[in-house]
């Protein structure tokens, strides 16, 4: 593990939520701000929280010790203590705080296509558009739908139908590759793609490609009248200035521009820029 070490509770409270560790030890007694006031801090703070917090203190009182657990505290120990028992109770809340963060991650994948799910998808878009907005950045949102899959499905079934959405939502993500570009499955055979500070000329030319992507997979649709293999459409938004509107707003025409390029007959991308 990496050990940060902070030498008052002003100093704690800025290293927890600039680092955001996975356990902090505490003391209770020092100068200025004790470690109840620290933990209240951290409490309360959004980005603290969550952060597991264990009390290691010379105040062995049990009035102490009650407070510190309702405080929000997950262990106790009392000075002096034994140097194993207090590595093996770290490393117990540290294995914890793992567990934990799998079961949250796992709320937030779809478990056909391993891509983050619709509720991972508004989360981002929550946090990138803020961002987006606080910086004056650019950003755009695809929707991608797959081309007469439901004739797909129920003529090729449905576990094919299943391989195929994995494979689209590979290409997708395989496409989009930026570290903060954010590929999720909306729901059936539709998939969301946001690209937080992006140029017009990438986002384009990105969008392109992705098409391309999946109809280099050549997987035969036979019941498809607009090609002979697998294809997509999609619809877009490109917002220069996120000022003028909010993140459903721009989802919601993202949405209807691919609404516009399945009435347009499909397998074409049709996307709205915003200035």
């Amino acid at each position: 593990m990496d050990v940060l070490v902070a030498k008052s509770g002003q100093q704690a409270l800025k290293i927890a939520e600039l680092h955001q560790p996975t356990l902090i030890l505490l003391d209770v007694v020092m100068p200025e701000m004790d470690g109840f006031e620290v933990i209240t801090h951290l409490k309360r703070n959004e980005k603290t929280h969550s952060i597991p917090v264990i009390f290691i203190t010379g105040l062995s009182d049990v009035e102490s010790e009650v407070k510190g657990f309702k405080l929000g505290a997950c262990d106790y120990i009392s000075k002096p203590f034994n140097a194993v028992i207090v590595n093996s109770r770290v490393k117990l809340h540290l294995d914890l705080a793992r567990q934990r963060t799998m079961l949250q991650n796992l709320a937030h994948i779809d478990p056909l296509t391993s891509l983050g799910n619709r509720r991972m998808f508004n989360n981002a878009l929550e946090q990138e558009w803020a961002t987006a907005k606080r910086d004056k950045r650019p950003m755009a949102i695809l929707m991608i739908d797959i081309d007469f899959f439901k004739p797909y499905n129920d003529n090729y079934g449905h576990p094919i139908g299943d391989e195929v959405i994995q494979k689209v939502g590979r290409a997708i993500k395989d496409t989009f590759i930026r570290p903060r570009d954010v590929t999720a499955r909306y729901g059936g055979e539709e998939f969301v793609v946001i690209l937080p500070d992006v140029s017009e000329e990438l986002f384009q030319g990105k969008v392109q490609k992705c098409c391309e992507a999946i109809f280099a997979l050549n997987i035969k649709h036979e019941y498809s009248s607009v090609a002979e293999v697998v294809t997509v459409s999609i619809g877009g938004i490109y917002c220069n200035n996120v000022d003028s509107l909010d993140c459903n707003q721009a989802v919601e025409q993202a949405d209807e521009q691919l609404y516009q390029a399945k009435t347009n007959g499909r397998n074409q991308v049709q996307w709205k820029s915003i200035r």
